[in-house]
């Protein structure tokens, strides 16, 4: 039995919690939040104990493992004083800001497991792409493009003071609503030799120092990625993934995989338990965290662990590189 504390008790941790409760060898024992009104709020709906902040609760408690679902600035930091004590550590993207907050997380993994929140790996039609390419059955993969189509209004922005500044969420568009989209481009393509990128920010200037739209150009052993991500649109589209074979298309849109060859589309339904996801973000947050518990239990490494996110991590950070300041 894992005894568990949470610390963030913000929207994602509601996504957290509701897995965690429902998990058989979990003991979800403590929360902790900043604000005393939502971890009173999660005591109540979640039967754990509430506390005012990380430190009080774990020095109170005995946990085996913290699921960071606080600011993205705080994710390194609090990985590194679980890690200080024992306990291992399950973070929400990103996992960092920056580069000395990539390798504090870095460092907290040789201590302990570390689990990263990458969940739109564990989605069916993920999985399912993975195994096509694994099989060959269309050839070699030509090239990639990626679109997110979102809509990010000011209020989002507002809402809370460590949104929208390079000083605590890091960036925009990018680390916060495709990430995971570029996870998913840097697994199906692999570590790029070249990266060219171009942030701007449309219609959120005054309101954020970040972007509200990227766009990305890679190139690995000649095959070509794009990626265009915007917060700026009228409302949140499914993404779409699509991978170019020689021999056929592969698009990944909601749960589908959709295969085009000859003229000829093959809808192939990859369902997955949405209840607790969007179906524009997807829902693989119950396989990811069941898999790191999994892995806890029987030592196996864990697919989101910081060694195996580290592609994506230099990817992105270099993304930023070129941009600061570009705006």
């Amino acid at each position: 039995m894992f005894r568990v504390g949470l610390v963030g008790c913000g929207n994602i941790a509601h996504v957290h919690a509701a897995i965690l409760k429902e998990m058989k060898d979990v003991d979800f024992a403590a929360c902790a939040d900043i604000t005393p009104e939502r971890a009173a709020e999660f005591e109540s709906r979640f039967g754990c104990k509430a506390y005012d902040s990380m430190e009080q609760m774990l020095d109170a408690e005995r946990l085996d493992v913290v699921h960071l679902c606080t600011p993205h600035y705080l994710h390194p930091v609090m990985a590194a004083q679980a890690a200080a004590r024992g306990i291992a550590v399950f973070t929400e993207k990103p996992p960092a800001i920056d580069e000395a907050g990539w390798n504090q997380v870095l460092e907290a993994a040789r201590a302990v497991p570390v689990g990263i929140c990458f969940q739109n790996r564990y989605n069916a039609n993920v999985l399912a792409c993975r195994k096509i390419m694994e099989e060959g059955q269309y050839g070699a993969l030509k090239g990639i493009r990626a679109f997110v189509t979102w809509n990010r209004p000011a209020e989002y922005y507002t809402s809370a003071d460590w949104k929208g500044t390079w000083a605590t969420e890091g960036g925009g568009a990018l680390i916060n609503q495709s990430i995971h989209t570029l996870d998913l481009v840097i697994r199906f393509l692999g570590l790029p030799d070249e990266v060219e990128s171009a942030m701007r920010n449309h219609h959120l200037r005054g309101v954020t120092e970040v972007e509200d739209t990227v766009e990305i150009w890679m190139r690995k052993d000649g095959r070509t990625a794009l990626i265009y991500a915007s917060t700026a649109y009228c409302e949140d589209l499914p993404v779409i993934i699509e991978l170019q074979f020689e021999k056929a298309s592969v698009r990944l849109e909601n749960d589908m995989l959709t295969v085009i060859q000859d003229g000829e589309q093959t809808v192939i339904p990859c369902r997955t338990d949405a209840s607790l996801g969007r179906s524009y973000w997807g829902s693989g947050h119950k396989s990811c965290i069941e898999d790191f518990y999994r892995c806890l239990s029987t030592g196996e490494l864990f697919a989101n662990r910081p060694e195996a996110c580290d592609d994506t991590m230099k990817v992105l950070l270099e993304i930023y590189r070129q941009n600061k300041g570009a705006f």
